[in-house]
């Protein structure tokens, strides 16, 4: 009977791989949305019906995670399958990077596109544009479409940097030529007063690293000027940017698969909900925006329903990295965020190699697929996406492409006993410090201080360093660490 069980679980992976229509699949990656910020994650506060709905239906992991504790690196290894500590240059950027991903190298997106689907990207891109520093007045090239999307309505890098543009494929939308935009990280341009020097015209306060060029009444990170008819309000970016994903998932075609990879703002900073969901959460503007990303996966998912194609789509959700309280804007309702705490169990938040900053909420729903109602403690990072999409649809891949990737589509599909990886490198925002999962078993290595050593297994909380009892086992998980720094890949 277990045999004839598992032959049931495997028939999705082989059917497709014998040229049956692929699945849809959507891709919502949030922002800063910790562990603990869900209802079905133990969240008590904050209310999420809609991505709930998704570990009701599909199945809810409790060791997944993002890689890196930081933006840009984790969207790096999602797209590449490769750890973003290996090429110099994938920290966090800045508004104006170059390009970090090469054109013409495997992607997730481009593996997708070979087996016939169409891609698009909505959303935070913070990969960079161009070769060099991009001109926003002109073509912006290369970028999301040259490295496998066939359709892409973003943001440059984040909310509280300029540019504060939306981007469609390869044009800013909305630029007026006569008014050109220019952007700065290091000298300032323009005439315009900055946060710093006119706080008076903040809607909200900001502490001195986001207090350049003000738009929208928000001082950012960095100096823009021009572009006026192009600017954003950060009140209405949830609701355009579903309405670009949703209007994508309303266009395509029905004989053709679809890859849609939704990176929503919500919830980094600045957290500016639109005015319909302030106060909804109780736990001020940090939990009303989890309630506009909740509406924002709604939307998603009620356009599947009413396209009729919500059976035959894999729903995949996750978060960048862990979460954070932070004052880095004060909204006025600062005391309340922490009574929804981000991370609930964990120590650390985002930017840190403790749990909190890179164990995420990760669910997975496939309606015949995926057995409703499951819970997985498999091992995986986001990094494992490309190549078990890969492995799904029966793509082959080039040789050494996705050289940190590993197939845990067993997991994903929720089967009986899938284990995923076996370890995972983690990072923070560089090659150093890092830290190492193997088994139960976490290493935390700074390379110039002392090591960290943790089982997981019975101290989810990282409460007992057992480093000093056990040197044998940090010396074997350091010789192990070494070995994947040295070598391109596994």
């Amino acid at each position: 009977m277990k045999n004839i069980l598992l032959l049931l679980f495997a028939l999705p992976c082989m059917s497709f791989a014998q040229g049956v229509r692929h699945p849809n699949i959507v891709l919502i990656l949030s922002d800063d949305l910790g562990y603990g910020d869900l209802g079905c994650y133990g969240a008590k506060r904050v209310k999420t019906p809609n991505i709930d709905s998704l570990a009701r239906d599909g199945v809810r992991f409790t060791d997944a995670h993002s890689t890196a504790s930081v933006c840009t690196p984790t969207r790096y290894a999602l797209l590449t399958g490769k750890y973003a500590w290996r090429q110099i240059g994938t920290g966090i950027a800045p508004g104006d990077a170059a390009l970090l991903i090469r054109p013409g190298s495997p992607t997730l997106p481009s593996l997708l596109k070979q087996r016939g689907y169409s891609t698009a990207v909505v959303g935070k891109w913070h990969l960079g544009l161009g070769t060099s520093r991009p001109d926003f007045n002109a073509e912006i090239k290369p970028g999301p479409l040259e490295v496998g999307f066939d359709y892409a309505f973003y943001i440059p890098a984040t909310g509280d940097r300029v540019p504060c543009v939306f981007v469609e494929n390869h044009r800013v939308v909305g630029l007026d030529p006569a008014d050109p935009i220019e952007v700065s990280y290091g000298t300032r341009i323009g005439n315009d007063p900055t946060g710093l020097e006119r706080p008076d015209l903040l809607k909200i306060k900001a502490d001195k690293s986001h207090s350049q060029s003000i738009v929208n009444g928000i001082s950012r990170i960095g100096y823009m000027t021009g572009g006026r008819a192009a600017l954003w309000k950060d009140e209405e970016m949830a609701d355009k940017l579903t309405e670009k994903a949703v209007h994508f998932i309303e266009q395509q075609k029905a004989d053709r698969p679809f890859f849609l990879y939704l990176a929503t703002h919500d919830i980094h900073e600045p957290m500016v909900p639109h005015p319909r969901f302030r106060g909804t959460s109780g736990c001020g503007w940090r939990g009303d925006v989890i309630h506009q990303l909740d509406w924002t996966v709604g939307e998603v998912l009620a356009a599947l329903e009413r396209r009729g194609v919500a059976q035959d789509t894999l729903v995949l959700f996750s978060s960048d990295n862990g979460g954070a309280i932070k004052d880095t804007y004060d909204d006025g309702t600062n005391d309340l965020h922490p009574l929804q705490p981000p991370n609930g169990p964990l120590r650390g938040a985002k930017g840190s190699l403790y749990e909190g900053g890179h164990r995420v909420p990760f669910l997975a729903k496939w309606p015949r697929h995926i057995p409703a109602g499951g819970e997985s403690s498999a091992l995986l990072g986001l990094i494992d996406l490309p190549r078990s999409l890969s492995s799904l649809v029966g793509q082959a891949l080039p040789s050494g492409a996705l050289p940190d990737s590993v197939d845990v589509l067993s997991a994903l599909l929720g089967q009986p006993g899938a284990k995923g990886r076996d370890e995972l490198v983690l990072q923070n925002n560089g090659s150093s410090p890092l830290a190492l999962r193997s088994g139960n078993w976490k290493l935390i290595d700074p390379k110039a201080g002392k090591p960290q050593l943790y089982d997981l297994g019975g101290d989810l909380a990282e409460e007992h360093d057992l480093a000093a009892a056990q040197p044998e086992r940090v010396r074997q998980l350091r010789e192990r660490l070494l070995e994947y720094t040295a070598t391109g890949g596994q």
